[in-house]
């Protein structure tokens, strides 16, 4: 069985976020029209997510092993046990949804504090002398990214300030996965919008996403 991987990144509960309710429509029609997938889901705000400390580390994004994680507390053992738990969980998934508000023009830290707990040496990525690579080219994946968002930003300053699109497509397309789909929810608190006409937009172009990743074959680099 294949793995769709559901991460939500939002501290409210589904029925009052936006971007919760996206990701959770995508996810439904998604997994009706692959019955070979199973789907695995990490809200961030109600998981463990460590935050990525020098003492974790014996080198660039490697984390410690032997003598070195046995000098280590309970607590900050739970912790590298826990990293390298979600970057395996990330590298056994073949499609990835990621629900999140715009905040700040970019964000909720929390989801950059994944990233960081995940961006492993010898799983994500490779670290040598001359280079980083990296590593999810081995298999074919989807990555469909959700923002929701209160206001409405013209196509023309689109790149100035979806800086949370733009830099969840190149680090993905750095990592291997080239097939990538945004979804942006826009206008949910502005009154000529609203949540429900945003909500149904953002329904409709899911459709044509899930047909598209349901019946094309993933084209390697």
């Amino acid at each position: 069985m294949k793995k769709l991987l559901y991460i939500s990144v939002n501290s409210k509960p589904e029925n009052m976020s936006t971007s919760k309710t996206a990701g959770r429509y995508f996810v439904n029609r998604f997994m009706a029209e692959n019955t070979d997938y199973t789907v695995e889901e990490l809200d961030l705000y109600n998981e463990y997510i460590p935050e990525p400390i020098y003492k974790y580390f014996k080198g660039r994004a490697e984390l410690v092993t032997g003598a070195e994680y046995d000098s280590l507390s309970e607590y900050d053992k739970k912790a590298v046990d826990r990293m390298n738990q979600l970057s395996d969980q990330f590298l056994s998934a073949d499609t990835y949804v990621i629900a999140a508000p715009m905040w700040s023009v970019s964000f909720p830290s929390i989801l950059k504090r994944y990233l960081d707990c995940i961006m492993l040496n010898n799983k994500l990525i490779r670290i040598s002398q001359q280079n980083v690579e990296g590593l999810l080219e081995n298999k074919e994946r989807n990555m469909v990214y959700i923002q929701s968002s209160g206001g409405i930003y013209p196509k023309i300053l689109g790149a100035n300030v979806n800086h949370g699109v733009d830099y969840f497509h190149d680090i993905f397309k750095f990592l291997g996965i080239t097939k990538f789909q945004k979804v942006l929810i826009e206008g949910v608190d502005m009154p000529e919008v609203g949540k429900d006409k945003a909500l149904q937009m953002a329904y409709e172009e899911m459709e044509g996403i899930v047909k598209k990743f349901s019946r094309e074959p993933i084209l390697k680099k």
